[in-house]
């Protein structure tokens, strides 16, 4: 059961082609699990220029750092992602 509600939850996200293919390999310690868990529990949202939107949000699994996640105008559509050190709040 807990295996299901897990797929239908990854199902509702979808991942830019650039995202598949240049960001985990520039990115290896990334997974859709944690830009996922970044965008659902956001510490800071934004909307960028060209109607993207910024998800700021503490990652305990990569030691509490913070990981910037920027989707497409739908806030569903993953299209970057990656460690921002220069977060503030």
């Amino acid at each position: 059961m807990l295996k299901k509600c897990y797929n239908i939850y990854m199902a509702a996200y979808k991942f830019t082609q650039y995202f598949e293919k240049e960001i985990f390999k520039k990115r290896p310690y990334l997974t859709k699990e944690l830009c996922i868990e970044t965008i659902e529990n956001p510490l800071k949202i934004e909307r960028q220029e060209n109607n993207r939107f910024r998800f700021w949000g503490k990652c305990d699994k990569l030691g509490g750092k913070i990981l910037r996640v920027v989707t497409l105008e739908d806030k569903v559509t993953i299209h970057n992602a990656f460690l921002d050190r220069r977060f503030k709040l």
